[in-house]
């Protein structure tokens, strides 16, 4: 949906798949003298239809959307409009989930429990051309920059063993030795600093690694 938005306004694109959500954000940007909401959307691939259509000032995107996600979303807007100021609204609260976002062009990250107040103040600001990073997404990437880091290889590993596969059924599926399944669930283990497959997932889930 496109409304028609006053170009004396902060123009705002809301991409979020649950209506409910839509909605309250709506009002709440709506109730605003300088902004309004100038289109809204449930999937990844409508964001980036809608994105072309109205060219927004400032851009509210979930990250849960489906087929295509936020992040995906969120490139291939990027692609064809460098300048996009993406503000990223999702409950995903992970280091990596963070990580993912802001490297995929997101100008900030924040989550669901914002107060409305903040919210409205990081729009205003963000299409101002800042780039508010609030004090818990610093920290969380800090502690992820001090961690080692999964490979590729690594996390289809860890999605695995969430589907419940032992070492002989994960080498099956990568088309590798159980050897090196077993090398790879232990280097794992030794990254995450836990004791079991249980407390992978577990950490995995909680860190925005995966995504059940």
């Amino acid at each position: 949906m496109i409304t028609e938005a006053a170009t004396s306004k902060i123009r705002v694109l809301c991409i979020d798949d649950h209506r409910i959500v839509r909605e309250g954000i709506a009002l709440i940007i709506d109730r605003q003298p300088d902004m309004e909401v100038v289109g809204s959307a449930a999937s990844g691939e409508e964001a980036v239809e809608l994105f072309h259509a109205c060219r927004p000032d400032v851009t509210l995107m979930d990250l849960q959307l489906g087929t295509m996600g936020g992040v995906d979303a969120i490139r291939a807007i990027k692609t064809d409009a460098p300048d996009a100021r993406i503000v990223v609204l999702t409950m995903y609260s992970g280091d990596e989930d963070i990580f993912r976002a802001l490297k995929a062009g997101a100008v900030t990250y924040l989550l669901k429990d914002t107060l409305s107040d903040d919210l409205i103040r990081v729009v205003r600001e963000v299409h101002r051309g800042a780039q508010p990073i609030g004090p818990d997404v610093e920290a969380r990437l800090a502690e992820r920059a001090a961690r080692p880091h999964l490979t590729p290889r690594e996390v289809q590993v860890v999605e695995l063993i969430a589907q419940g596969m032992r070492n002989k059924e994960i080498a099956a599926a990568l088309g590798i030795s159980e050897e090196t399944a077993q090398v790879h669930v232990k280097n794992i283990l030794a990254k995450l600093k836990v004791k079991d497959r249980t407390a992978v997932v577990s950490v995995a889930l909680r860190r925005g690694i995966i995504h059940m």
